[in-house]
């Protein structure tokens, strides 16, 4: 599969954008918390694309565990790659680099990478499928495929808050007005089915926010996200929501993190693929 002289640029728009109460969800995650299923795959000498790299840390978790190999993190926006970078000096890690890349037209020839890895992209982007054809295509024959996206209709909390149940439904619909799927977790065995993909392992896995220091750590930074965020703009400029409204989401989310007896889970569908060889 050749690289297509022309394609789309990407016509979704990145819901969030990268306010802090955004990055500290980021660079909370690790290999460990967010591509468990991907690991027993690599090996010392692999060369990784870790796609929708964002500040890097799961980018350079993975350059660790290929010691002998190479790690490129890229990401649509520019100016999040300077806090990537970052991430890998103060590490010392010296085998990976970072660039800017549209994952619907990525710049690499065929059969470049040993893995292609993407994780909470696919949920954002304008066509997945053809951004799982585009991974598939500069993977190596014998090499793997790995995404992972989360599912909001999926997620689940207690004591239920009508707040919350409001924060969902505008959630979804902002996240669909910007051209993306929010329930992305349950549909990616079929966009990879769709692609062409085969030798498809489709698994899940959560994460679950229920002590007193994670559960004040997920609803601050969901009750900042609501009033602060791209997100917040996104919403009130697209007439989806008005302040006083969002406003309302962000203290149900601050009421119920003061809960006692809170508990959320982030459900999340998986896949790795392996190319034919």
């Amino acid at each position: 599969m050749s690289k297509p002289q022309s394609q789309p640029q990407e016509t979704a728009v990145y819901t969030h954008g990268h306010h802090e109460s955004v990055l500290r969800s980021h660079t909370w995650r690790t290999a460990a918390n967010s591509a468990a299923y991907l690991l027993g795959s690599l090996k010392p000498h692999m060369r990784i694309l870790d796609i929708g790299c964002g500040p890097g840390t799961i980018t350079a978790d993975l350059a660790e565990l290929v010691p002998d190999g190479q790690v490129t993190g890229v990401d649509r926006a520019p100016g999040i790659l300077d806090r990537a970078r970052a991430t890998a000096s103060e590490r010392g890690l010296g085998n990976v680099e970072f660039a800017v890349a549209d994952i619907h037209a990525l710049d690499f020839p065929d059969d470049t990478f040993c893995v292609v890895h993407a994780h909470q992209v696919l949920q954002h982007v304008g066509d997945p499928v053809r951004a799982l054809s585009e991974m598939h295509r500069v993977t190596k024959p014998g090499g793997y495929i790995a995404v992972r996206e989360s599912d909001y209709l999926a997620m689940a909390w207690y004591p239920a808050s009508e707040g919350m149940d409001d924060w969902l439904d505008l959630y979804r619909r902002v996240a669909r007005a910007n051209g993306g799927e929010p329930d992305a977790g349950r549909r990616l065995k079929s966009w990879a089915l769709r692609a062409g993909l085969t030798d498809i392992t489709a698994t899940s896995s959560t994460w679950t926010f229920a002590d007193s220091d994670e559960l004040a750590w997920w609803s601050g930074l969901w009750a900042d996200r609501t009033l602060a965020s791209a997100y917040a703009d996104r919403a009130t400029e697209g007439g989806l929501a008005t302040p006083e409204r969002l406003r309302a989401v962000s203290e149900a989310w601050r009421e119920w993190g003061r809960r006692e007896d809170a508990w959320f889970t982030v459900p999340h569908g998986e896949i790795l693929c392996r190319k034919a060889d």
